[in-house]
């Protein structure tokens, strides 16, 4: 399931409100206007993350989205505000890079030099077909840049689907370290934001607000690539994943084993709580691989309760 709806501004939520909660309730598992959203960034609360088994885990990425107070959203976004939040930018990186050593990169810039675009991980030279039909990609790439920290741990994309999104990427199995990465730059670039009057929205029932309802409450991606020969071919896989609160996507890597798994929500739990259900719901899924590899091999005890 999918969301094919976008929010102009962080009051769209309010005003459209009988609108945009049906459609977090029903994406996000029953979460309701009355609920209240609560951030955890502590990275030390995260319990594993940097002990799977690196057999099975490939890599894994942190991705944590923000959009700044006072500013349409991305998909409503005028090229006069787009300059503007870049110039914000630019300020909150020049004092970030006094601590982080980074590079604040424009996208012409980062086209040109193509070297770099492998750093990034991403296709940022071409938007994709969903920011083309929500109106994302207009006047692109003007205003659009990337910051890059020095080692290259951390990329935060600017203008680009959110007004900033912190990107984590690590070539091995140690999504805690990831995620550490990104709640310290998040921290700091919330600070930062906050003294240069321009926080980032947030609602008590809604936590940090995106354009997307999918992203809404915690904003945060996390996931996981996993080689799984046996279990993703089981019957009772969409159960499982469904009970774990995760979801399962086809890389098209390594015949087919390779899958990424991810939170299949971003509203209702804490930061640390999402990534905790990953962390234990990933090390689950390569028991059950493992069990299922055997000879009459059987998981049926090892399904687990409803996270």
């Amino acid at each position: 399931m999918s969301v094919g709806c976008v929010a102009g501004d962080g009051q769209s939520y309010i005003v459209f409100c009988d609108f945009f909660d049906r459609v977090l309730e029903l994406y996000h598992k029953g979460y309701r206007r009355a609920s209240t959203q609560r951030s955890d960034f502590n990275y030390d609360n995260l319990k594993g993350g940097d002990d799977f088994d690196s057999q099975y885990v490939t890599s894994c990425e942190v991705c944590v989205g923000r959009n700044v107070e006072d500013f349409s959203f991305p998909p409503h976004c005028s090229r006069g505000e787009r300059r503007q939040l870049l110039s914000l930018a630019d300020k909150a990186f020049r004092q970030l890079s006094e601590e982080i050593p980074g590079t604040l990169v424009s996208l012409q810039q980062l086209a040109a030099d193509r070297a770099q675009l492998g750093c990034v991980g991403l296709p940022v030279d071409t938007p994709s077909a969903a920011m083309l039909r929500t109106g994302v990609a207009r006047d692109w790439p003007d205003a659009r840049a990337v910051w890059i920290s020095k080692d290259e741990s951390l990329v935060v994309l600017i203008n680009i689907e959110e007004h900033l999104q912190l990107i984590s990427t690590r070539k091995d199995d140690n999504i805690k370290k990831a995620f550490e990465c990104v709640c310290t730059t998040l921290r700091k670039l919330e600070e930062l934001y906050k003294r240069l009057r321009h926080p980032f929205v947030w609602k008590d029932h809604l936590g940090y607000v995106l354009s997307s309802p999918a992203e809404v409450g915690t904003g945060l991606r996390a996931s996981v690539r996993v080689a799984l020969k046996h279990i993703q071919h089981h019957w009772q896989l969409g159960n499982i994943l469904d009970r774990l609160r995760l979801r399962l996507a086809h890389t098209g890597c390594a015949a087919g084993s390779v899958c990424e798994v991810f939170n299949a929500q971003t509203i209702g739990f804490t930061e640390v709580e999402l990534l905790q259900f990953l962390v234990d719901g990933v090390k689950l899924l390569i028991v059950m691989d493992k069990t299922l590899g055997q000879p009459d091999g059987t998981i049926d005890h090892l399904i687990p309760a409803h996270k």
